[in-house]
């Protein structure tokens, strides 16, 4: 063994230019995975320490006890506590302060005219605590707010509206509030809670505006006296709480609320960011493969003159194992270091981007950092080498005697059986979850042996696909175009190897380009079949942002004369049969005129407060018909009977439950709508009633009023965000793969420079030799590039049926011809440029030493 490894570590010193893409591969895989795990272990440590800080003063929380968690959404909802509650906890044994905390969603808007905080983050609004220790704010300029109208604000808010103390601005709550700024505020010695946004008012304010009647608040903080232990405080605490409500720990508070920014934003962040380290990864095991089953070929007469001199077959492997280990631990532990400069980047780049990041340092865990990543990098490296190794090992000592060592493998019959397999596995998995029984896990595991199975056909479809592809190079370019064609069609096998890396990068790039299409594409069908009204007033927003509509805009539309009709789409929860469920709450009679329900049976004219309308679906699920009863349970604990009343065919918009505003009245909290849809009366000229509309708005804060087109278009909005991080990051992927192409290029120049050398003597100028290989570059390129549209075009249509049949949303698939066909450009753009550096190369060697080369 001995030997060999010294005979591994020469070969490294001799030929370090080619395993330079294997390092790049690994080290940037390992950067990127590590990067991403010490970003999500320090943004979970600085917000565990901000909220633990920022609530130190909080020793127990009193709330209510139930939630309603409706499909879809993380975060039940509870019932506001009444604070004459304050009084009693006062009296409670080892209790210093308590003190209501009442909260409701309230968004500023800024001096440009535009809300704070976007359409994400929550934007929150409540009373300004005064005892300092129970407040998780502290005042960092001004004063706290002694009058109606004068309001504290995060300083962080205020920087992004452009907000200082003494200006006048608008709290939409959502009805408008005129409100001064008097105080700016941080929060855990932060400028804000990431990007969520705080507005504090007096009590008496928030009670006015965030609460549907005085009294109610979200919760009570109570802080302990002396000597008395938060588990001490709520014991003390239960014993006198009324049915409903409950007390917790100040420290069981701050995790449940650090757990709730790692669910909501953490874990789906650090996820979404470790899928594509997993991408990239998958892409470099396909470089690395192919880069050590070159080198192997190559080496054949060395490896053979070996086993003739007396090496075992498991030293010959091993040396080669040796190799790809040495590789790795290097790369693999520059790429550790790496990755503490990606987490650093992306702390400096967030606050940039308007998120910010916590101050400290990095939080760097042993497994996040150390054991992790460099596992995975040593166990990606060594698993790629491992197939050519025990090829290296079954080098026959005869081989010694055979004048070439070029690798001409082609795809075997076995392959070639294996992969009609898993193809026909995968179509049958795939109908099985799409048209049989719809199921997201069927149609992933049809997706995965699609994989499976292009990969292993693919040196059978390299021939029929090279041919193909490089039929009309061959016409442009002539001789030219002819060898470049013969040049990538010699190793089906290493050519199918090197565009794998690229097919699975743009097979990734065109599944999210398909079903984002077919996302707005759904919308935008949604929209169309379900609206029937002419424009739409809303306050778009993503998760918890924004503030809602007010109720009363919808009735100061419908006074307008040109509207004939104008209704607010409100939201409500309730239990339906022990099951969470959204109410849509409404004035049902005007949404049968503006909305497209499809077919009505029964009566929407008079729900009045007992009545509910319900989706045919929702009542073949509850076995109920017109005139069954349906029985709701309310957040604030009190079950009543519904009698249905109509059953409706579309729920699109409308929602599944509906109720009227009055029936939702004795139930509501901070009541608001999501949507006001208008039709005009006839006549009405399209654009004068939307100036009158939009009119009408400006005093309810100002929301977005949209024709159909326009409200269908940027319900979509989020799409293109998201799919604008995606191409970014799929992009490492993409690049990985290009290496791959580079250096099984420089590799197959090496391995020809007798056959270039004879070319160029023969009379092949320089510059038809650069244009040989770059055009063979293109050509693995165009044949990735293609698999991975056939594939990521299939993931997609497989992707959104089944997500459509898993759920109550029909998806609409779509194909974007516009975008794909820039994924294509792109990935035949940068075979290109992956091809010009060997090129240089091959257009550099010396005819009399390149001929004369073995």
């Amino acid at each position: 063994m001995n030997a060999s490894l010294r005979l591994s570590v020469s070969s490294l010193r001799a030929h370090k230019r080619r395993f330079a893409g294997t390092f790049l591969a690994v080290f940037l895989g390992v950067a990127f995975l590590a990067g991403t795990l010490v970003m999500g272990d320090t943004l979970r440590a600085s917000f565990s320490s901000m909220f633990g800080d920022a609530t130190a003063g909080t020793d127990a929380v009193v709330r209510s006890a139930d939630t309603i968690t409706t499909p879809g959404e993380s975060q039940g909802v509870r019932q506001p506590v009444d604070t004459s509650l304050v009084r009693t906890i006062e009296k409670v044994p080892g209790v210093a302060a308590a003190a209501p905390q009442i909260q409701g969603r309230g968004q500023l808007v800024g001096t440009d005219g535009k809300p704070v905080g976007g359409q994400g983050p929550p934007t929150l609004a409540g009373n300004w605590i005064t005892d300092s220790r129970l407040n998780p704010y502290r005042i960092a300029e001004g004063r706290a707010p002694a009058r109606s109208g004068e309001v504290v604000v995060n300083r962080g808010a205020a920087d992004k509206g452009g907000l200082r103390i003494g200006d006048t601005t608008t709290l939409r709550t959502p009805d408008p509030v005129e409100v001064t700024v008097v105080g700016l505020a941080t929060f855990g010695g932060q400028d804000g809670m990431a990007q969520v946004t705080f507005t504090g008012m007096t009590r008496a304010d928030a009670e006015k505006y965030l609460t549907a009647r005085p009294g109610q608040a979200a919760s009570i903080q109570v802080r302990a006296g002396p000597g008395v232990s938060q588990a001490r405080l709520v014991s003390e605490l239960t014993s006198v709480l009324p049915d409903g409500v409950e007390a917790i720990t100040g420290q069981e508070s701050a995790r449940e609320n650090t757990d709730m920014i790692s669910s909501q934003f953490l874990t789906l962040f650090t996820t979404f960011l470790l899928v594509f380290s997993g991408v990239a990864l998958l892409v470099a095991t396909f470089s690395i493969h192919n880069t050590f089953a070159i080198v192997v070929a190559q080496r054949t007469r060395d490896n053979a003159l070996l086993r003739a001199l007396g090496a075992s077959r498991r030293q010959v492997a091993g040396a080669t194992l040796v190799e790809a280990g040495a590789v790795a631990v290097v790369a693999s532990a520059a790429g550790l270091v790496g990755g503490l400069g990606i987490a650093a980047g992306l702390q400096a780049l967030f606050p940039a981007i308007g998120f910010p990041f916590p101050e400290g340092g990095l939080v760097i865990g042993t497994l996040s950092l150390l054991l992790l990543p460099l596992a995975v990098g040593i166990l990606v490296c060594l698993g790629s080498a491992l197939l050519p190794a025990v090829r290296a090992g079954r080098t026959a000592p005869l081989a010694a005697l055979r004048e070439s060592a070029v690798d001409r493998s082609a795809g075997s019959r076995t392959r070639t059986v294996v992969g009609g397999a898993c193809a026909a596995a995968a179509l049958a998995s795939t109908l099985v979850g799409v048209l049989v029984s719809p199921s997201l896990w069927s149609a992933g595991l049809g997706g995965v042996l699609a994989l499976v199975a292009f990969v292993v056909l693919g040196p059978a479809a390299s021939r029929f696909a090279v041919r193909a592809l490089g039929a009309p190079v061959d016409r442009l370019r002539g001789v030219t175009g002819g060898l470049a064609r013969r040049n990538a069609l010699r190793s089906p096998k290493r050519t199918a190897a090197t565009a794998s890396a690229l097919m699975i990068g743009v097979a990734v790039v065109s599944l999210f380009t398909v079903f984002g299409a077919s996302l707005k594409a759904t919308m935008d069908r949604t929209v169309s079949r379900s609206f029937a009204g002419d424009v739409a007033v809303s306050n778009p927003s993503f998760g918890a942002g924004g503030s809602g509509l007010s109720p009363k805009l919808a009735p100061a539309i419908a006074r307008q004369p040109a509207v004939a009709e104008a209704v607010g789409l409100g939201r409500g929860v309730a239990k339906v049969d022990g099951s969470g469920r959204a109410l849509t709450v409404t004035d049902p009679a005007a949404l049968g005129r503006v909305f497209d329900l499809g077919t009505v049976r029964g009566s929407l004219d008079h729900l009045g407060t007992q009545g509910i309308a319900i989706t045919e679906e929702e009542a073949g699920r509850q076995h109920l018909t017109v005139g069954g009863t349906a029985r709701l349970t309310f957040t604030d604990g009190t079950t009543r009977p519904f009698t249905v009343r109509a059953v409706y065919g579309r729920s699109e918009l409308a929602g599944d439950y509906v109720i009227t505003r009055a029936a939702w009245a004795p139930h509501r909290t901070q009541d608001s709508d999501t949507l006001v849809a208008v039709a005009f009366r006839p006549g009405v000229d399209p654009a004068e009633g939307k100036a009158a509309v939009q009119q009408v708005a400006e005093r309810y804060g100002n929301p977005s009023v949209q024709t159909r087109d326009e409200y269908a278009q940027s319900s979509a909005g989020g799409i293109d965000m998201m799919l604008s991080l995606v191409y970014a990051l799929l992009a490492l992927a993409v690049f990985i793969a290009l290496l791959g192409i580079a250096n099984t290029l420089t590799l197959a120049i090496h391995e020809r420079t007798r056959e270039l050398g004879l070319l160029r003597a023969v009379g092949q100028t320089r510059s038809q030799l650069r244009a040989m290989v770059r055009w063979e570059s293109v050509l693995v390129a165009a044949f990735g590039t293609t698999g991975g549209l056939v594939l990521g075009a299939f993931l997609g249509w497989v992707l959104v049926e089944a997500s459509g049949g898993a759920s109550d949303t029909a998806f609409a698939f779509a194909l974007p011809p516009v975008r794909l066909a820039v994924v294509a450009l792109v990935g035949l753009a940068a075979g290109a440029l992956a091809g010009l550096r060997p090129a240089r190369r091959a257009a550099r060697l010396d005819v009399l030493r390149a001929i004369a080369a073995e």
